[in-house]
Parts: structure tokens; C-alpha cells; sequence
């Protein structure tokens, strides 16, 4: 509401402008684009490198099969990621004025390329290999994107990601996070991954509001490794494991109407997180339950 309140003011100066797509290829924006992807994936990857695999031996490439592991929780986020890391790629471009031909070869292919250059990095790694698995995930997340955009020229299904705290990183802090930013991007039983489907995008004659969204979701629950020792302190026995689906209500962002070109790219930027919303959740092992806002 706060920026929403400002976007005439922001509208009619330079600063809004700068984040207004260019009409034609202004190749100083395109080489910018470029330039600024190439450091950043190169720093991103240099750094992975010294904080994650040097404490580690090296080995010769390998393959592992890891397609069992964590409920298929871990392929959900190599999807995730891939479509949005190509995504941003295709609206940084967009905004360049580059072809649509090459937002889409060289935008959207940015998250599968860097995601595999990671996966060539656990390859090399004693303790851990590269994942076909992931490969295909990561394969899956760009295929997303750029079919949609073939198809209907528009993101009509996005993948998004929500959170919430869970007991289980107090058992095993080292795997599942000691921290709320570690355990945000380590601890699986509290992430929920959803397809969020734009019903505008698929009725336009109809009356429904254009940013009203239904979401798909899937989580999962009692993982906390495959060789735990457990300690009935916290749990008097190996917690089980089950697969959870939800049905929720949601927003599309990018279809909230504004002039702001510096709010549009807000709004893509935050179009990545499933909104806190009434949620019907449904597990084999308990059911069906009902959340007055899940997140």
C-alpha cells in the first residue's frame, strides 16, 4: 500500500525510467546485462568453491543417485530455481530491448546453465557427485518458462516457495540449520513448493481479477537424514515420513496494475514467494486439515 501510494510521484521522474524497458536494443543496457550476469554467476561460483567444496577432498567426476532422497524435495528447489535464476535472465534482457528470440536463449537459459555448472562441481567432489536427478529439475525449471512464453507469450503457472519454523532443525541443527537463514534454505520439512496458476490468464472474458491466483502445493515431513542417530530427548522414535499437498488461494504480483516500472520490477522480484493465505492441506497419514493462513 506504501508503494503503491507513491507510484504517481515515482511514474514522472528519471529514476522510475531507469527501469522502463527499452523499445528497441540499447546495446549499452544489453552489454551491461552481460557483463553484470558474467561477474556475478563467476563470483557466485568462486565463492561456492571456497565456502562449500574446499573443505572437502576432490575426486574424479561422478554421477550419484540421489532421486530418493529428501521426498524429491531437493528436485522441486533445483526447478524453483532454475525457472526464476531464467526468468530474471529473460526480464534483465527484456529490458535491454533484445530480441524475444534471445531473452529466451540467452535469459531464460541462464538458471540451467549455472545451476549445471554447480552440478559439474559436486561431480568433482568426494563427498558428494553430480545428480541426473538435478539435471533434469534444472532442465524442467527452464522448460517451464520458456514453453509458456512460446505458447501463450505470458507466465500463466509459477512456480513459488514458502517457509515456516519446524522442530526438526532443533534435532539435527548441523543438516537442517542452526539459524532461520540456514534452516530457510536446508531444512525440507518446513518448505512447501507451489504451482501458482493465474485463472484470468485462462478465462479473459470473465470477471475474475487478473492478479487472483489458485496454488498447487507440495511439501514434505520427518526428514531429518538418512543415518541419524535418534535421541529420544526430542524423539522417542525415527520420525515418519509423509508427503503433504495443499490447495491454496494466492496473488500474481506482476498482474497488479500499476505505472511504476521501478513497483513492476518489485512485484517480479516478490513474485517469487507464495503470499500467507487460508490453505487446505491433505497427507495420507493425517488427513485432511485446514489452516486459516499457512505460509
Amino acid at each position: 500500500m506504501f508503494l503503491l501510494a507513491f507510484q504517481s510521484v515515482l511514474g514522472q521522474n528519471s529514476f522510475d525510467n531507469f527501469f522502463k524497458p527499452s523499445d528497441s536494443l540499447n546495446k549499452k543496457r544489453q552489454n551491461s546485462v552481460y557483463i553484470t550476469e558474467a561477474v556475478l554467476a563467476s563470483g557466485a561460483l568462486i565463492g561456492l568453491n571456497q565456502l562449500w567444496y574446499a573443505d572437502y577432498p576432490r575426486s574424479d567426476f561422478h554421477f550419484i543417485n540421489d532421486n530418493a532422497e529428501w521426498m524429491q524435495m531437493d528436485k522441486l528447489g533445483h526447478l524453483y530455481t532454475s525457472y526464476h535464476i531464467g526468468r530474471f535472465g529473460a526480464e534483465t534482457l527484456n529490458w535491454s530491448g533484445a530480441s524475444k528470440q534471445n531473452q529466451l536463449v540467452y535469459g531464460a537459459g541462464l538458471g540451467f546453465v549455472f545451476l549445471t555448472a554447480v552440478e559439474v562441481m559436486d561431480g568433482f567432489s568426494e563427498e558428494w557427485g553430480a545428480s541426473m536427478g538435478d539435471v533434469v529439475a534444472n532442465a524442467a525449471g527452464t522448460a517451464l518458462y520458456v514453453s509458456q512464453e512460446l505458447i501463450w507469450n505470458e507466465q500463466r503457472i509459477i512456480p513459488k516457495f514458502s517457509y515456516h519454523k519446524t522442530q526438526y532443525s532443533n534435532y539435527r541443527p548441523d543438516l537442517l540449520g542452526s539459524t532461520t537463514q540456514e534452516q530457510i534454505l536446508k531444512d525440507y520439512n518446513g518448505q512447501t513448493y507451489w504451482f501458482s496458476v493465474n485463472l484470468y490468464s485462462f478465462a479473459k472474458k470473465s470477471k475474475i481479477p487478473k492478479w487472483l491466483n489458485v496454488a498447487l502445493g507440495y511439501g514434505a515431513e520427518g526428514m531429518i537424514g538418512e543415518n541419524e542417530v535418534i535421541n529420544p530427548i526430542i524423539f522417542p522414535s525415527k520420525p515418519l515420513k509423509f508427503r503433504q499437498f495443499y490447495l491454496s488461494l494466492d496473488l500474481d504480483l506482476t498482474k497488479i496494475n500499476t505505472k511504476s516500472h521501478f513497483l513492476k520490477t518489485v512485484f517480479s522480484v516478490f513474485n517469487t514467494v507464495k503470499i500467507p493465505a487460508p490453505t487446505l492441506e491433505y497427507s495420507a497419514q493425517e488427513g485432511f486439515k485446514f489452516h486459516g493462513l499457512y505460509f
